[in-house]
């Protein structure tokens, strides 16, 4: 694992992906909103990447720059996240895939 803490940031096609996905207000079955992924959910990608990103699986083989989290979530049963180490050496989030039909472990 790197020692260094890396700086986080959300792309706009991240938020774009996360709104696309859940509504902006909670449905009423209980189904998470965007406010919801982003208070339960983000901040859990965030530090994982700021501390671990060497440690996730390469996207592409040969590629050091794009790392890839497949996670459980909090509010939703699955999703991944695909980023991009930047030139500053912050870490992008680019693209987020919720699976609201997978069963809960």
């Amino acid at each position: 694992m790197s020692s260094a803490r890396r700086r986080v940031r959300a792309t706009p096609s991240f938020f774009a992906d996360l709104d696309r996905q859940l509504p902006a207000e909670r449905g009423p079955g209980g189904e998470p909103s965007t406010n919801d992924f982003q208070v339960f959910e983000l901040l859990r990608v965030i530090e994982r990447f700021a501390v671990g990103f060497d440690d996730l699986p390469k996207l592409i083989p040969g590629r050091d720059d794009y790392r890839v989290l497949i996670a459980v979530g909090v509010l939703v049963p699955r999703f991944s996240v695909v980023d991009q180490l930047a030139p500053d050496g912050a870490v992008e989030l680019l693209q987020l895939d919720i699976d609201l039909e997978a069963e809960w472990e």
